[in-house]
């Protein structure tokens, strides 16, 4: 790279740093914030850059050593660029197809030429009016600082419970833009299912992709089109409306994931409508069950099953058809209060079927993240099959009630 590349580079990743981490970095990056840095531009960029190239590149950055030089690729160069500036979301396969040019790196370098090479200000009257200006900027952006502390304090307070927060949606609006605007967002987008979500109208539609969160030493977690949305509070009841979801091959299934975070590292709870005909070496008959297991995240070894509710085996589906009319509509609820969690089922011919409690168990966990979501587990045996949520709900309430 030339000195301008360089120098445009080191302000890139300097951005890239302080929208990460909230701060101005002035350090070489650890590991784990290499790591962490990695991770969030891949959930928003959809594109990667190393977490070992990153910890190079903060050395090269932020401790330079005389004759030890970084070289990143152009395509690495925009991904950052793209990461720094909001792109939307793409694939790597997408970008060659249709931004191969690197458009983000160009852009960001142009505009940061032009701030380097902008003359300083002559005096006169044009010095005064763009110092007028500055001014009228900087209110501005006090006023803007003001709301955001006020916006801030009753954030603090909706966390808090003393504000309680109510969330709906029916999906009748699934465009990314209108997702985005009620607080959704989309981990591990798998772009091709990603756009057959609005296939049926008033629903959300995912379908059982090959991936798993269930700690595995042998496979990293992932979980494709993991919609996801922050909880504000400590407090909630949360609940989740199918429309006719029936698995029928094994380990298909979809629920509600309350995670610590959104790369499926930190602690978990999974609740999930599957299908199961696995019973180690004897053959059994297929049943679909409502299932919930904890984890303690990444590392920690086997998760806990603290529910196992059988809701119809396919014998019994078999012989009975009319059976099928109870899992027309099917929902599930959670209610946490302090480190308690309370988990409910419904389903029925009628969408106001009543819930039944099916399990409470403590577990130690502050989730952050509701995540819906659709898989079948690693494995190429079963179909992707459509998973219909018609109904998302969100209610804080304050703790101790």
């Amino acid at each position: 790279m030339n000195d301008v590349d360089v120098g445009a580079f080191r302000a890139l990743f300097n951005e890239a740093c302080l929208k990460c981490f909230g701060h101005r970095v002035e350090a070489p990056l650890t590991e784990t914030e290499s790591r962490l840095l990695y991770t969030r531009i891949f959930e928003e960029t959809g594109l990667i850059v190393g977490a070992k190239s990153i910890k190079n590149y903060s050395i090269f950055v932020f401790s330079p050593v005389e004759g030890k030089e970084e070289n990143p690729s152009v395509a690495t160069l925009d991904t950052l660029s793209r990461y720094v500036l909001g792109a939307p979301y793409t694939t790597e396969p997408e970008r060659k197809k249709a931004a191969g040019h690197y458009p983000y790196w160009y852009r960001w370098r142009e505009e940061w030429m032009r701030e380097k090479m902008a003359p300083p200000e002559a005096p006169g009257n044009g010095g005064i009016e763009r110092k007028q200006g500055r001014s009228r900027l900087w209110w501005k952006g006090a006023v803007f600082v003001l709301l955001a502390l006020v916006i801030g304090g009753l954030t603090l307070v909706f966390r808090q419970g003393a504000l309680p927060g109510e969330f709906r949606d029916d999906f009748t609006a699934l465009s990314e833009d209108s997702m985005a605007a009620r607080g959704w967002m989309v981990v591990s987008k798998d772009t091709a299912y990603w756009k057959r979500r609005a296939e049926q109208p008033g629903c959300l539609t995912l379908y059982t992709l090959k991936g798993d969160n269930w700690p595995d030493p042998a496979q990293q977690p992932v979980i494709h089109n993991l919609v996801m949305r922050r909880i504000p509070c400590d407090c909630f009841t949360l609940e989740l409306h199918f429309a006719a979801f029936i698995p029928r091959q094994n380990w298909q299934q979809a629920g509600i994931l309350l995670s610590e975070d959104t790369g499926l590292s930190g602690r978990s709870m999974r609740i999930s409508i599957l299908y199961n005909d696995f019973n180690g070496v004897y053959p059994r008959s297929g049943f679909i069950i409502l299932q919930a297991i904890t984890s303690l995240g990444a590392g920690s070894g086997k998760p806990e099953e603290i529910a196992h509710l059988p809701l119809f085996s396919t014998d019994t589906l078999r012989t009975n058809p009319l059976l099928y009319k109870d899992l027309q509509h099917t929902a599930l609820r959670i209610e946490k209060q302090g480190d308690r969690f309370r988990i409910l089922y419904a389903d029925g011919i009628l969408e106001n079927s009543s819930f039944k409690e099916v399990a409470s168990h403590s577990f130690p966990m502050e989730p952050r993240y509701a995540g819906l979501f659709a898989i079948k587990g690693f494995v190429d045996s079963a179909a992707e099959m459509p998973a219909r949520i018609s109904f998302f709900s969100l209610d804080c309430g304050g703790c101790g009630k």
